[in-house]
């Protein structure tokens, strides 16, 4: 019962009424013009829950409610899988996005598995964005915090930083996420020089 709670709340509640035009019985079409309209509306249509769910999930997320982030971010890759295919580099950010909620539960078993997942489909997409790569990076590097290990954690985040500024210039506000969590770190560890200087960075 928790659980269909959760997910009523989470992203139910605001799909629900999409469902059944993208779920129920497709109509039967005569002319092959009206085939191709109709393929092409439930592409829009998927591809709208998709947005939905992957924005109410992130917006749970920076909300600090991982566990309500979970059902919509599951929704999201569910009809991602299907309309884009299961090793499609579009499913990426959804299972980043899934790596970081199961973290903020403290499920990192689980976060890891997503997170595996994310990195087995860039590496086998050549040509991928380096800002796609960058946020593996940085979710690896968020990941490794969680898990207590700041080394291995500095390396990601640096890599985040280098493929950021290689994507967007140096001074991208898209890298300023990779020097504000590795300044966080230095924090940490009382090595003062260090972060300040990221933070006048950021």
């Amino acid at each position: 019962v928790s659980h269909q709670q959760t997910d009523w709340i989470s992203i139910h509640s605001h799909i629900c009424h999409l469902l059944i035009p993208v779920l129920g019985p497709q109509p039967c079409f005569h002319s092959e013009k009206d085939r191709k309209h109709g393929k092409e509306q439930l592409l829009r249509r998927q591809e709208s829950l998709i947005a939905l769910a992957l924005s109410t999930a992130q917006g749970f997320v920076w909300a600090g409610k991982p566990l309500e982030a979970i059902p919509a971010a599951l929704q999201a890759l569910r009809f991602s899988s299907q309309v884009f295919g299961s090793g499609s580099v579009q499913l990426v950010p959804i299972y980043l996005l899934l790596a970081e909620a199961s973290t903020g539960t403290g499920h990192l078993r689980q976060a890891a598995k997503y997170l595996s997942q994310a990195q087995w489909i860039i590496l086998q997409t050549p040509g991928c964005s380096a800002a796609l790569q960058s946020k593996l990076q940085r979710g690896l590097g968020l990941f490794s915090i969680a898990e207590g290990n700041l080394d291995q954690a500095l390396y990601h985040l640096a890599n985040d930083v280098y493929l950021a500024t290689a994507e967007f210039g140096l001074n991208s506000v898209e890298a300023s996420g990779g020097y504000l969590n590795m300044a966080n770190i230095f924090f940490h560890q009382n090595k003062m020089d260090a972060a300040n200087s990221l933070y006048t960075e950021v």
